[in-house]
C-alpha cells in the first residue's frame, strides 16, 4: 500500500486502488448556465403535517427581509404548498431548455410543481424515481438569479427525493422540523441520522406547535405534550433550537397567501445563525 501511495497521481478516475486518500464519487449536478446560488439549506421532517413548509416560508421571508436574495426550491412534488403560502398563482415561464422561477411579492424566487401544472389542483401521480428526477431538474433547468440563500422544502421521510437532494445539490446545512409528540422523537432521530449518513450537518431543530398562549390569561399550555427537543438537540450536538407557538394569526396569513407579512420572533436566532454562515 505504501508503494501505491508514493506513486499516486491523485487522479482517482484512472486508479483502481482503494487507498485512504481516494475521493468519493460526486453526484452533484451543475446549475443551468447563467444561474448562481450561494448557500443551500434543506428543511426536512421525519413525518408530514409538522409545519415544514411553514418554517421554510418563514425563514425565506426573514432572509429576504434582511436584504438577501432568497429562493425556495419546493421539492415536495406531490404536496406542494409553497406557492399558496406566498399568494403566487401564475405559471412559470421558460423556453426549450430553461425555466424561469416565479417571484413572490417581495422578490423571493420560487420553483414548485404547482407553477408548472395546468391547474393547481391537478394531482401528481408519479412514482418515486420520476419525482426525484423532477426535483433534480428544478436545480439544473431553472435559471436562479444570483441567489444568496436557497431553502429546499423537502417531502417528509427519508426516501428518493431527500436522497436526490442530498446527493445532487451542494447542501450546506439541514434544518429539522418536528412537533412535540413523543412518537415524533424517534422520527426526528431518523432524519438526523440520514443527514449524518449523507455527511450533511444539521444546523438547527424547529419544534412547531410547541405550545399555545391563552389570549385572555397569558397561560402557556403544551397542547401536544411536553417538549423533549432540547434533549434531542443536546444528544446530537445541535446548538440551535427554536420552539414555535400555535398562532392562529400565522395560519390565517398562510392561508391568505401573506406569509411574507409575518415575522416570528422565535426564528430570529436561527436566522442569525444561518446569516453568520458558521456551519
Amino acid at each position: 500500500m505504501s508503494e501505491n501511495i508514493e506513486n499516486c497521481t491523485h487522479d482517482c478516475s484512472s486508479c483502481g486502488e482503494n487507498c485512504p486518500s481516494r475521493r468519493p464519487e460526486s453526484f452533484l449536478k451543475p446549475l443551468h448556465e447563467g444561474s448562481a446560488v450561494g448557500r443551500v439549506i434543506a428543511v426536512v421532517s421525519g413525518k408530514g403535517g409538522v409545519g415544514k413548509s411553514l418554517v421554510t416560508g418563514l425563514l425565506a421571508s426573514e432572509m429576504q427581509r434582511r436584504g438577501h436574495r432568497t429562493a425556495i426550491l419546493d421539492a415536495d412534488v406531490t404536496g406542494p404548498s409553497v406557492p399558496q403560502m406566498f399568494g403566487v398563482h401564475e405559471g412559470a415561464r421558460g423556453g426549450e431548455d430553461f425555466i424561469l422561477p416565479v417571484k413572490s411579492s417581495t422578490g423571493i424566487q420560487l420553483m414548485s410543481m404547482n407553477v408548472l401544472l395546468p391547474h393547481e389542483t391537478d394531482p401528481v401521480v408519479w412514482r418515486g424515481p420520476v419525482i426525484a428526477g423532477a426535483v433534480e431538474q428544478f436545480w439544473t433547468d431553472v435559471i436562479w438569479d444570483n441567489v444568496d440563500y436557497m431553502f429546499v422544502d423537502m417531502p417528509p421521510g427519508t426516501g428518493d427525493v431527500p436522497l436526490t437532494v442530498f446527493q445532487s445539490l451542494p447542501v450546506n446545512g439541514v434544518i429539522v422540523v418536528t412537533s412535540p409528540q413523543e412518537l415524533v422523537g424517534m422520527i426526528v432521530e431518523k432524519a438526523v441520522n440520514m443527514a449524518g449518513m449523507m455527511d450533511k450537518r444539521v444546523i438547527g431543530i424547529v419544534e412547531n406547535m410547541s405550545y399555545f398562549v391563552c389570549p385572555d390569561c397569558g397561560r402557556r399550555s403544551s397542547i401536544f405534550g411536553e417538549s423533549h427537543i432540547n434533549e434531542t438537540a443536546s444528544r446530537f450536538g445541535i446548538g440551535h433550537v427554536a420552539k414555535l407557538p400555535i398562532d392562529p394569526a400565522v395560519a390565517a396569513a398562510c392561508d391568505a397567501g401573506r406569509i411574507e407579512t409575518v415575522r416570528v420572533p422565535e426564528l430570529i436566532g436561527l436566522a442569525d445563525h444561518i446569516e453568520r454562515g458558521a456551519y
